[in-house]
């Protein structure tokens, strides 16, 4: 793993399991695994929790890394809002899509993150071009 901050080999907090399968698209998961929207019936939420409770020390680094990153753009996302009501001040004028580009920017990250767990993009995730029924 590149760069200077060292991340733990721990298993995943179950707080950074929601944040996973959250960021990856992954609707939540209740309680549970019971009834008609459990992971037993759906192959792709299956696969998401064998490999967050199977990870190495070295993934696990690399999904910390990934969910700091993503926990900053999620953040900025509302945070653009604050401009939303300024269409020019003196010479600043604000980008009229800075939310969809920030929007854009974290789903990305999100994509990086559920492809390198190797899960496809969750429901949240998903343009309707792209449902296959």
């Amino acid at each position: 793993m590149s760069g200077t901050t060292s991340y733990s080999g721990d298993p995943l907090s179950g707080a950074e399991r929601v944040d996973v399968r959250r960021f990856c698209g992954y609707p939540a998961y209740g309680s549970g695994a019971s009834g008609m929207s459990s992971w037993r019936f759906f192959e792709a939420y299956g696969t998401l929790e064998y490999r967050m409770t199977n990870m190495s020390s070295s993934e696990l680094q690399v999904v910390r890394q990934k969910l700091a990153t993503l926990y900053q753009l999620d953040q900025a996302i509302p945070a653009a809002a604050q401009n939303l009501d300024t269409d020019q001040a003196a010479v600043w004028t604000r980008n009229r899509s800075e939310v969809l580009d920030r929007t854009r920017l974290f789903e990305d990250w999100c994509r990086r993150l559920a492809a390198f767990i190797g899960v496809p993009p969750g429901p949240a995730l998903r343009t309707a071009t792209s449902i296959v029924i």
